[in-house]
């Protein structure tokens, strides 16, 4: 073994075991030394140690020796105490954490590979802060009374040369009240050299005073009395290039920045001087007089029997733990200081011949304590005098069991004597036995435990051979440790050292929680990135319980949402992709919306399709098998897509856990690569191979990543524990060129980035054809050959509900988008149910819904047009192209005719304008699902008026089949412009709270009425035919709301659709349609939703009736007057509108009666004619104002009442006129009454006589007129004139 003292523990026991100088210094003292930022102490400390003193020592024996290396210890007075044990914990406390934060480099690296373990401890120091850690502990046990080595040896007493009376100073210094308890207690002799040191300021000064000073010292206390000058730089502070107190602070402030070179010279000089002079002879002429005592007390065979005798009988004494029974004058505690200071002045052989000597007398005193120091101080004698190893280890190990029996009193003690036996051990390379040492020293003290169980773990690695899983596992307990102490940082170290013992054992349970302790304690301490690299190894732990895998991943969670970053990670276990399941899917002439476009059986595109696609003149060969047969060889195996069509692959995947997780952006990683202009040619000739029957591709929403040649589909899913599923994703190439799909990419809780290379492994991949292709590689089957672009058209209709209430009519808008720079042309559309979706005209696309389908103040008819309806398809205007700059948008009216889960299917068929292209046309399939629920349910009862002729009354049923919606019923229309229909009553007498609620049911009467308009031609109208019609409000009495237009598009359209689902047999004219408009109910709408205003219409087409007269009309006047008839009689003026809705001319005669029964024959000589006469509809009274049509063919009379007094009115205008009415048209008479009393009148007194006249030219009238001729007595009208005040 090399030279003891030279090793770690050599220079240990150097630094601590050597004399201590007491300090005594006054408050000037201590002032002048703080303008340095120094303590007395501090400043003087780093001239207290000698590397090379050179000084001849004798002590016991004649030979002397020379000391090369010396240092002494410097202590203020109050210092010289045993350390508080909290205090000295805390201060263990600091140094572990000023460690932890001096190495935040190491946290960072990564673990060295478990085979570089060993070689890097041998090659390299521990952890530095170990031995100062170590040496902590060593000094918190200081200052006991059973060792001499940490008592003084002198005393050093200061006295400013600024201080008054300093001599008196000096005195005062070394009162008792001031020395330790040591000294005071009788634990030490209180007779020890005094050295006196005058400290002068040279800033304060000369030096006269100062030396002044000294003479009187010097005569005072003799030679032993110094002057020290300090602070004499002159030119402010000085900046030491060696400064000699920089460990004293980590602040990195200049220390003693007013000492010049001179000032250093002079304290080195004072402390060798000290040293060399003082101490070391004093401590010698000590170890030779108590040498000389005990050899004349103790040794000898004579001084032992009598020692044992004497100690004879002492057996029973009871223990004592440090046997405070000895005082500094007893012979044992005189043994115990000889031993101490020969073995401080390095004369080994003598301290352990007197530590032997006063081991057996200890043993026998049962001083435990002392017992124990002294078997301590055996065996690091042994130690240095590297003599018998085993006495060595005996004495260090029986030391420490001692120690341990005496209790908590001996805690520190023992644990100073593990630390000495570790580094014995080491020293001998007995690895394994120190680490059994380590563990305990251990203790109950957590972080006292964390740092010997470390230490601990890097003997077992340093054994031979290396106990690494010893290593490992004390590194674990180790950090636990840490962490219950919250040493985060050292847990940290601590366990990254032990990844690598486990990272690739087969213990997977300990590696699951090292790596998610790590990442637990990277977050706690703010390094999110190295938390979730940790936690990222445990994520796909399909060993571990649910709860675990919970507490995983919630955890990866947090922490990486504290990150706020995504992090990417090759090989990613979780999910788990199964490369088994992978197929690969293309797309053909056939394109489509959406996704779900797909999954329509093909048998309903190919109805649609059949009035779209024009017939080939190839007969049974179509244009794929033409163009298959022109591929080029090279690429009959190859599979080819277009340039900016979609692939797709589908493929597996599997959650491993058992708890759900959350993955999106699942994506393709593709790689495409140019082809030349060869390649590209004969890759345009395979666009035959595309056909697929049953396989169909989806196109998805796409996001291009950063290659600008491809756009990838992503994907977002949940997977439930264990569950699989497929993925759909797609790649879209952009130019010609080789595609080759790598693998894919996805985000795991959108916290992570994981990827996975598809591998090349033979496969039977599913082709777009349906057919089973050959064994391939997987390689071959994800490479394409992509070929030149082709127009392919986009469609989206906007905003189509996916849910709905029967009726509901909305605007929508077809837009069909052309990524293509080339132009497609000839487009056609086909819908599957027009009673849901009608094409609407292009003047209708900016139109504002629903005011656009407001009734305007001069309606302009418009015929509608029937080939619409004839013709299935609906071909857009011959010059409509859709180009890549502009989308063709184009209106579309949807009506969810009736409940029920509805699936609307469009294909829209277009060519390609590129003659040079592979594909002469393509289309577009479009599907989209309605719930449709129920609303409104209504019926109609129609039934003619059994004393009026062309006048029939309605009922209409409503009842609300909702569960929660209400409804506002708005108008009522009747369709046919030989129509007019009117209230009998306001809907506010029957529905006063405006509103239908759900479950709510309704019924209203009306007045329909016949008013046949002319211009209709010869020919029979057609049963999809709607002609105008009337409408009547149905909403609250004096509302300004406007009315719907039902007699243009949509609803017109709408309605000819219903009239062809419900249509029945029926001759001519016999039936009426009716259309219901309803709305949402406002206060619905208004709730904050983004809905639009929602319309309802609601149709019920060929409700039957009975035949009608042509004549019609209406009698409008006042119902009530006042009038004074003390002043005169009142006249009152009335009108008369008569209706021809025959399609000849009438000739009608008005007979007025007076009320008396006297006819008058008198006719007026003025006629009214049509064209002077106002013509049109007129409102009329729901209530008082009824329109009449009698049902009467001959005249009815009623016999006058008989009075007795005059006449109470008579008609006062012309009592005869005669008019001729035009076809389809009104004519307005005015009549004129005169009332001479109060009372109520029945005007009904007047007959009307109609005969039709044949239109010019024609000698009979039309087939459908079955009457020529009639009269007609007036219906009942009463008016009530009453006396006016």
């Amino acid at each position: 073994m090399a030279d003891p003292a030279k090793t770690p523990l050599g220079k240990m026991l150097l630094d601590e075991i050597n004399p201590v100088v007491m300090v005594l210094d006054t408050p000037l003292v201590e002032e002048t030394c703080r303008k340095n930022g120094l303590s007395f102490v501090e400043m003087l400390s780093p001239f207290c140690v000698f590397n090379n003193i050179d000084v001849p020592v004798r002590t016991a024996s004649d030979q002397p020796y020379r000391l090369q290396k010396f240092r002494l210890r410097l202590f203020y007075a109050s210092d010289i105490r045993q350390p508080n044990l909290e205090v000295a914990r805390e201060r263990l406390k600091q140094v572990i954490t000023q460690a932890g934060e001096n190495g935040d480099s190491e946290l960072c690296s990564d673990p060295p590979p478990i085979e570089n373990l060993d070689a890097r401890f041998e090659s390299e120091n521990l952890p530095s802060w170990f031995a100062f850690f170590n040496k902590e502990l060593v000094r918190s046990a200081s200052f006991s009374d059973h060792e001499a080595f940490d008592h003084p040896v002198a005393c050093l007493l200061v006295v400013s040369s600024k201080d008054e009376q300093p001599i008196n100073q000096f005195v005062d210094l070394f009162n008792t009240n001031k020395l330790p308890s040591l000294l005071n207690d009788g634990a030490m002799d209180p007779k020890i050299l005094n050295y006196y040191l005058l400290v002068h300021d040279n800033q304060d000064g000369t030096t006269d005073k100062a030396t002044k000073i000294l003479t009187e010292m010097r005569s005072t206390f003799g030679s032993d009395c110094q002057l020290l000058c300090i602070n004499s730089s002159e030119d402010g502070p000085v900046e030491h290039q060696d400064n000699p107190w920089k460990s004293e602070t980590s602040s990195g402030q200049n220390l003693g920045s007013f000492l010049n070179v001179n000032d250093i010279n002079e304290m080195r000089d004072i402390m060798q001087e000290l040293s060399t002079k003082q101490i070391i002879p004093c401590m010698e002429q000590k170890i030779r007089v108590l040498n000389q005592q005990v050899s004349a007390t103790r040794k000898g065979f004579k001084n032992q029997i009598k020692s044992l005798w004497w100690r004879k009988g002492k057996d029973e004494i009871a223990d004592s733990s440090n046997g405070s029974m000895y005082t500094f004058s007893s012979v044992e505690s005189q043994i115990r200081v000889l031993g101490d200071y020969a073995f401080m002045l390095r004369d080994y052989e003598l301290a352990l011949s007197n530590y032997r000597l006063i081991s057996t007398d200890y043993k026998l005193d049962k001083a435990w304590k002392r017992y124990a120091g002294v078997q301590e101080m055996m065996g690091l004698s042994y130690f240095l005098l590297d003599q018998s190893r085993k006495e060595a280890e005996y004495c260090l190990e029986n030391a420490f069991t001692t120690y341990l029996k005496i209790g908590p009193s001996g805690q520190q003690n023992a644990t100073r004597c593990g630390l000495w036996w570790v580094e014995m051990l080491k020293t001998r390379y007995q690895f394994r036995e120190a680490a059994s040492v380590y563990f305990r020293i251990c203790g109950e003290e957590p972080l006292h435990s964390a740092v010997m169980l470390e230490q601990a773990s890097y003997c077992y690695l340093l054994s031979t051979p290396p106990m690494l899983h010893k290593y490992g596992f004390h590194l674990v307990l180790s950090g636990e440790r840490y962490k219950k102490s919250d040493q985060i940082k050292h847990a940290i170290r601590t366990y990254k050292n032990a990844i690598s013992v486990y990272k690739e054992a087969t213990w997977s349970h300990i590696k699951d929680h090292i790596y998610f302790n790590i990442g637990q304690w990277y977050a706690y301490l703010g390094r999110y990135d190295l938390a979730v690299s940790h936690v990222l190894e445990v994520l796909a732990c399909s060993h571990q319980s649910k709860t675990s895998q919970d507490i995983f991943l919630r955890q990866f969670l947090q922490i990486v949402q504290k990150t706020g970053r995504i992090f990417e990670v090759p090989k990613l276990q979780l999910p788990e992709i199964k490369i088994s399941s992978l197929r690969v899917i293309f797309e053909d002439h056939r394109t489509y919306a959406t996704p779900a476009v797909a999954s329509v059986k093909e048998s309903i595109w190919r109805s649609l399709e059949e009035d779209l696609i024009p017939s080939l003149s190839t007969g049974r060969t179509n244009w794929l098998e033409l163009h298959s047969k022109l591929v080029a060889k090279t690429y009959k195996e190859s599979n080819v897509c277009v340039a900016g069509e979609a692939v797709r692959v589908d493929f597996e995947i599997k959650n491993p856990l058992q708890i759900p997780i959350s993955v999106s952006s699942v994506s393709l990683i593709c790689e495409l690569a140019a082809s030349s202009d060869e390649t590209q040619t004969d890759a345009n000739s395979q666009a035959g191979k595309l056909q697929n029957d049953n396989e169909l591709t989806m196109t998805t929403s796409r996001e291009s990543d950063n290659n600008s040649f491809l756009t990838l589909s992503k994907v977002d899913f949940s997977l439930g524990g264990g569950e699989v599923v497929m993925v759909q994703l797609t790649v879209t190439p952009r130019i010609e060129g080789i595609l080759q799909i790598v693998g894919v990419r996805w985000n795991l809780s959108s916290a992570v980035v994981g990827f996975h290379n598809f591998e090349s492994n033979p496969r039977r991949k599913k082709s777009a054809k349906g057919r089973q292709r050959g064994n391939r590689s997987l390689s071959d089957n994800l490479k394409f050959v992509v070929i030149k672009s082709l127009p392919k058209l986009e469609g989206f209709i906007q905003p189509l509900p996916t849910s709905t209430y029967a009726g509901d009519v909305r605007h929508l808008v077809l837009e069909l988008r052309n990524q293509s720079e080339c132009t497609v042309k000839n487009l056609k559309l086909k819908v599957s149910h027009p009673r849901f979706l009608n094409v609407g005209s292009q003047e209708s696309l900016d139109a504002d819904f629903p005011a656009c389908l407001e009734k305007r103040t001069e309606h302009h008819y418009v015929q509608p047009d029937h080939n619409n309806i004839s013709q299935p398809v609906f071909i857009f205007p011959e010059d409509t192209i859709i180009t890549a700059e502009t989308p063709l948008l184009w209106p579309l009216w949807f009506r969810a005719a009736v409940p029920g889960n509805i699936s609307l299917y469009l294909t829209i068929y277009y060519e390609i304008e590129d003659s040079s292209s592979s594909m002469r046309y393509r289309t577009l399939r479009m599907h989209h699902n309605v719930q449709v629920l129920p609303s409104l349910g209504i019926s109609f009862q129609v039934s003619p008026c059994p004393s009026k002729l062309e006048e029939f009354l309605v009922q209409m049923d409503v009842v609300n089949r909702t569960s929660t919606k209400s409804f506002q019923v708005h108008q009522l229309a009747s369709v046919g412009e030989q129509w007019e229909i009117s209230l009998l009553e306001p809907v506010d007498t029957i529905l006063p709270s405006q509103c239908l609620v759900a479950g709510q049911s309704l019924s209203c009467f009306f007045m329909l009425k016949n008013q046949r308009k002319s211009g209709i031609s010869e020919n029979k109208t057609s049963s999809t035919s709607v002609p105008l019609g009337s409408v009547v409000r149905l909403g609250p009495e004096g509302s300004t709301e406007p009315l719907f237009d039902t007699s243009s598009s949509p609803l017109v359209d709408f309605h000819r659709n219903e009239r062809l689902h419900q249509e029945i047999s029926h001759q001519g004219d016999s039936t009426v349609d009716f259309i219901l408009i309803s709305r949402s109910l406002k206060s619905d709408l208004d709730s904050g939703t983004s809905d639009p205003p929602q319309l309802f219409s609601h149709h019920s087409c060929h409700c039957s009736i009975e035949s009608r007269s042509p004549i019609s009309w209406l009698v409008d006047g006042p119902r009530t007057m006042y009038h004074n008839f003390s002043e005169s009689f009142c006249e009152i003026k009335l009108s008369m509108t008569i209706y021809n809705s025959s399609n000849a001319i009438a000739s009608v005669h008005i007979n007025t009666l007076d009320s008396s029964g006297n006819s008058s024959d008198a006719t007026s000589d003025q006629s009214a004619t049509s064209s002077s006469n106002q013509v049109g509809w007129h409102d009329v009274s729901l209530v008082t104002d009824i329109k009449v049509t009698s049902d009467v063919l001959g005249a009815r009379f009623g016999k006058p009442p008989t009075l007795d007094s005059v006449s109470p009115f008579i008609w006062s205008a012309s009592s005869s006129t005669r008019v001729l009415i035009e076809p389809m048209t009104a004519v307005e008479i005015p009549l004129k009454i005169c009332v001479f009393s109060p009372g109520t009148y029945d005007l009904s007194n007047y007959l009307l006589h109609w005969n039709l006249v044949p239109p010019n030219g024609k000698q009979n009238l039309d087939e459908g007129i079955r009457q020529s001729s009639g009269t007609c007595q007036g219906y009942l009208y009463y008016l009530t004139v009453l006396q006016s005040a």
